[in-house]
């Protein structure tokens, strides 16, 4: 079914009220719109998100066409550094980064107009499934990302695939005492399944895809 705009913003409603419920204050909401159409971004945005997801490069570049996002646009999936320069002007977060070679290629780029904003992408449940550096490695890649002209605006994780409560709170607030240590603003953890444990936890940004536009069928 494709997503209406009364539709959407009833659901934004609703998150933003489990997200308050939850404790959260200044919670930037992300809509995940992989896999749906442009029209998709516009409606999330109407409906008041801060930004809308995306997690693929070639699917930005086709939705986009040219053109320009409806508003904020954050890169939350893997790019590769050769990819980079697809997108690194339209972009306006790299929301997922943990390798130095990505984190070299943004900032040469942004040494030409290009986005220099990232988030680092942390592993905290130690599943080999998930992509992320290690908690340990958290201030060797900001170092580098200060020393290539990159600004690491905070950190970002994925909760456990099928976890319990227990397994989700250990995750989250793991991240919420690295980015504690470093100082930095932005704890982007959360999606549909597990963002209120997310909030509860101290996020600061969720990243929400089914829960605004419904289950994807593809």
């Amino acid at each position: 079914m494709a997503a209406d705009a009364a539709r959407v913003s009833e659901n934004v409603r609703r998150i933003r009220e489990v997200i308050t419920s939850a404790g959260g204050r200044d919670v930037a909401l992300v809509a995940v719109t992989k896999t749906h159409p442009f029209s998709a971004m516009q409606l999330a945005i109407d409906a008041g998100c801060d930004a809308v997801g995306e997690n693929y490069v070639q699917e930005i570049v086709e939705k986009l066409n040219g053109g320009e996002p409806p508003g904020p646009l954050h890169m939350i999936g893997a790019v590769q550094s050769n990819k980079v320069r697809r997108i690194d002007r339209v972009v306006s977060l790299w929301g997922a980064v943990d390798r130095s070679s990505v984190i070299d290629e943004i900032g040469k780029r942004a040494a030409n107009g290009g986005c220099a904003d990232i988030l680092l992408q942390v592993n905290t449940t130690g599943e080999s499934s998930k992509s992320g550096c290690l908690p340990g490695q958290v201030d060797a890649l900001r170092s580098r990302a200060e020393s290539a002209g990159v600004t690491v605006r905070g950190l970002m994780t994925i909760g456990p695939t099928g976890g319990s409560i227990a397994e989700q709170q250990k995750a989250f607030r793991l991240l919420r005492r690295l980015c504690d240590e470093s100082g930095l603003e932005v704890c982007s953890m959360g999606m549909s399944d597990d963002f209120e444990t997310a909030v509860a936890c101290g996020s600061t940004m969720v990243r929400i895809g089914s829960a605004i536009f419904g289950a994807r069928t593809n």
